[in-house]
């Protein structure tokens, strides 16, 4: 049951990755519409993995509970050693892509402060911040 569980953990992991790339190359082309269509697919994605994670963590604790003299290593078969070597694989993987993900949202986000800033020009009064009485583009003359 734990090697079945393994390989559905992996498979979504591999979707999510997947998903985060086509992302990335959908922020690089400015096709921010194709992301947010694929954000519920990406949510359920997660949470399918979350929800096998859960199970695994579940099922290792259960067979470490039953086996209390037995060492780890020992309670699992090859392909079970095998698939956690992948999970662990791809969770790194994950984590790298994440992280260029990231640092491209980071980019895109400041690049449409700074014109949102430059078209209406704001200032700080406390902790909000507010148009300042310059901020000509929104001036109406009729």
């Amino acid at each position: 049951m734990l090697s079945h569980y393994l390989q559905n953990a992996l498979s979504d992991l591999r979707d999510i990755i997947n998903i985060t790339k086509s992302d990335i190359e959908d922020i690089k082309t400015a096709q921010h519409d194709t992301q947010f269509d694929r954000l519920p697919l990406k949510e359920e994605k997660l949470k399918s993995f979350e929800a096998k994670k859960a199970i695994i963590d579940h099922e290792i604790s259960s067979l470490m509970t039953s086996n209390p003299d037995t060492k780890l290593p020992d309670l699992l078969n090859a392909e079970q050693h095998q698939l956690l070597e992948e999970l662990k694989t791809e969770l790194n993987n994950l984590r790298e892509v994440n992280k260029s993900y990231a640092k491209l949202v980071l980019i895109v986000s400041n690049l449409y402060n700074n014109f949102l800033e430059r078209l209406v020009p704001t200032e700080m009064q406390g902790y909000e911040k507010i148009a300042t009485s310059n901020a000509a583009i929104l001036e109406v003359r009729v």
